[in-house]
């Protein structure tokens, strides 16, 4: 599911079989000129338990990581208790609600995308999401390669951000990824 477009970066999500997977392109816009183009906007949360990834500027990445990791924190990692704490303190706050910015957070079990109007939502499939103004891209190219390709996760989510990154102008090739591992 991708929601509302921001033309700041793409990030994709994926919980496959045995993993999860996020990844995001490296490309700060700033306008219409790329200021940057290897930017990190994906992290590990949670004692490496979460993934989250952010579509907005950066400053305000910082500050929304921190404050969901302590939501997770107080949850004792209880991903959707603390998603849903988190929106509301995200919409309560008369700065922070106004920011146009989103995230996804994902573990091997759910996957959410998070934003200041207090919306929680999980994929209707349960298994992908994308945001930011490459998100359709990213994520039409991951329905497709889900349907009709024997790819392993991670692979699956890399193809994907490579085909946002050719037809995004806001969105570049330099894709990283994080992942996690199903415990057994």
């Amino acid at each position: 599911m991708a929601l509302q477009e921001l033309h700041a970066t793409t990030i994709l999500a994926c919980k496959g079989k045995d993993k999860a997977v996020i990844g995001g392109d490296g490309q700060v816009s700033f306008g219409n000129s790329v200021l940057k183009g290897n930017a990190t906007k994906i992290r590990t949360l949670g004692s490496g338990k979460v993934l989250g990834g952010f579509a907005g500027s950066t400053a305000d990445a910082f500050n929304l990581f921190d404050m969901f990791e302590k939501h997770l924190d107080n949850a004792k990692g209880d991903i959707l208790k603390a998603a849903v704490e988190f929106s509301k303190e995200w919409r309560k706050d008369k700065y922070l609600r106004r920011l146009e910015a989103m995230m996804i957070v994902l573990n091997t079990e759910h996957i959410f995308i998070l934003t200041g109007n207090g919306d929680v939502v999980e994929p209707e499939d349960g298994k992908i999401a994308a945001i930011g103004s490459g998100g359709n891209f990213a994520i039409s190219a991951a329905r497709a390669l889900d349907r009709h390709a024997k790819l392993d996760t991670e692979k699956l989510v890399k193809e994907s951000l490579l085909v946002a990154g050719e037809l995004c102008v806001f969105t570049n090739t330099n894709i990283k990824t994080l992942s996690l591992e199903k415990e057994k």
